[in-house]
């Protein structure tokens, strides 16, 4: 879940650090090996897993987000301790080469961080830890052995496609109806993570281009709902109108005051019947089912939309240009699309409320990321 051949896939300039004795700078180089603002790519992961099975987020799928960061934490740790000599030439400023933290604490961090995420996926349910185990598995072995081969991208891709089914596993105990998801955001990673391998080099256009292509498939394909997708303004993505307060079936639950609805429409708490086709609220009333679908469909729409612009526009210029800056830029972006992808992917599965939690974490990692380095 960490990135690039030699760095994270969060490719940004790096930032100046403070002379090292303090503990400021102490906590600045463990924020940087870290790569702190890279956590708020990691929740949609979980959240977007769960939304795909059509059920509510649970406490088991707060314990699979806190199992995902840890994992990812670690790759970060990991992958730096991986490629500490090869930073000793390319980018001295890294917290290991220039000594704000010393490698045997980068490697411990890694393996406890990998423990912790182990241990909290085994408190989510024993289905959970049997994702969770190659997700960890994959993170080690592309950060000490395969991303510096050709099977690099792909791992990295596999591990982000377990992380989101990590979270539907732990919510369900299923990650079958999350499948689709999981190639989604595996497909996106895959393309950024190609991009990465070239980053500090730049002069290929290729990598870039097919990047723009996967950006453009994955777009429309997101622009079409799948036909199973609940509407729902819960978040939860489950079919509002089989439930009610009682929590039985519509046709033969009593209402409050004891008497039989009519028959063919809903009960309410008060007892009376709402117009026949339109969904209950505490109120007893609610926006009538079509423009309810219209609003989830706007929403699926823009998030759409986001994803798509933030990844593009930056590919498109790394085509025209393909230096090392232009190419880097072109993988920040495409890191950061993962937040609206996700986002996007919740949408689609009818779960708006995740949606939007998703996407309000973009503007925290785009502030953040200015204050600490990602790559």
């Amino acid at each position: 879940m960490s990135g690039r051949p030699h760095q994270s896939p969060l490719g940004s300039d790096p930032v100046s650090h403070r002379p090292p004795g303090n503990t400021p700078s102490r906590l600045q180089a463990w924020a940087e090996l870290l790569r702190l603002p890279a956590l708020f790519t990691v929740p949609g992961d979980a959240l977007a897993g769960a939304a795909a099975t059509g059920a509510r987020p649970t406490p088991r799928t707060l314990l699979a987000i806190c199992s995902s960061l840890c994992l990812y934490e670690a790759g970060m740790a990991l992958n730096d301790w991986a490629d500490r000599a090869e930073d000793a030439v390319e980018r001295p400023h890294r917290p290991l080469p220039s000594g704000r933290v010393r490698p045997g604490a980068a490697l411990a961090a890694a393996g406890a961080l990998t423990a912790a995420g182990l241990a909290l996926a085994a408190r989510a349910g024993r289905p959970a830890l049997t994702v969770a185990a190659p997700l960890a598995a994959t993170v080690w072995a592309y950060d000490l052995t395969l991303k510096r081969t050709a099977a690099g991208p792909l791992a990295m891709a596999t591990a982000r496609g377990l992380d989101l089914l990590l979270g539907a596993t732990a919510t369900t105990g299923s990650p079958r109806r999350a499948l689709p998801s999981a190639l989604a955001l595996s497909t996106h990673t895959l393309a950024v993570t190609a991009v990465s391998r070239r980053e500090t080099q730049g002069g290929s256009s290729s990598a870039p281009l097919a990047a723009l292509a996967v950006t453009g498939v994955l777009t429309g394909t997101l622009s079409h709902r799948p036909a199973h997708a609940p509407v729902s303004s819960n978040g939860a993505g489950t079919p509002p109108a089989r439930a009610n307060t009682a929590g039985t079936h519509p046709a033969r639950a009593n209402t409050a005051a004891g008497t039989a609805p009519i028959p063919g429409v809903r009960g309410t708490a008060e007892g009376t019947a709402p117009i026949r086709g339109a969904r209950g609220t505490a109120a007893g009333t609610a926006p009538p089912p079509d423009a309810r679908g219209t609003a989830a469909h706007t929403l699926h729409a823009a998030l759409t939309a986001v994803y798509a612009a933030t990844a593009a526009r930056p590919l498109f210029h790394a085509v025209l240009n393909p230096s090392p800056p232009l190419t880097q830029r072109a993988v920040g972006a495409g890191i950061r699309a993962m937040i609206p992808l996700q986002a996007a992917l919740a949408a689609r599965s009818g779960a708006a409320t995740t949606a939007v939690l998703t996407a309000a974490l973009a503007p925290a990692a785009r502030k953040f990321a200015r204050r600490v380095s990602v790559t």
